[in-house]
């Protein structure tokens, strides 16, 4: 498998927790990739894509690693992505109030 919907792969990496609460933020344009937004969910992702997901109280930035043909346990997911840190002291690596005198 060369290629797979964005919204499944979500899923299957355990980014939501239901198919179709990922087709809702890719059809929302609250998924990007390679820095471009979705607004669909059929979009393909390939190995080495980066996705950017905007969740309610965080963005996930995970590069595509591998596919999965179904929903596996978390240590499955785990495989199928490899998440991308912000660089260290940046505004996005820290959440607002935690660091603010």
């Amino acid at each position: 498998m060369d290629r797979q919907r964005i919204d499944k792969w979500l899923w299957h990496a355990r980014v939501v927790r239901t198919r179709t609460a990922a087709a809702g933020l890719a059809a929302a344009g609250h998924v990007r990739i390679n820095g471009r937004r979705v607004d669909a969910p059929s979009h393909a992702v390939r190995p080495g894509d980066v996705v950017t997901v905007a969740l309610d109280r965080a963005v996930r930035v995970l590069k595509v690693v591998a596919f999965a043909e179904r929903r596996g346990s978390a240590n499955d997911a785990r495989a199928l992505c490899e998440a991308l840190e912000p660089p260290a002291g940046s505004a996005a690596g820290r959440l607002r109030g935690v660091d603010d005198p």
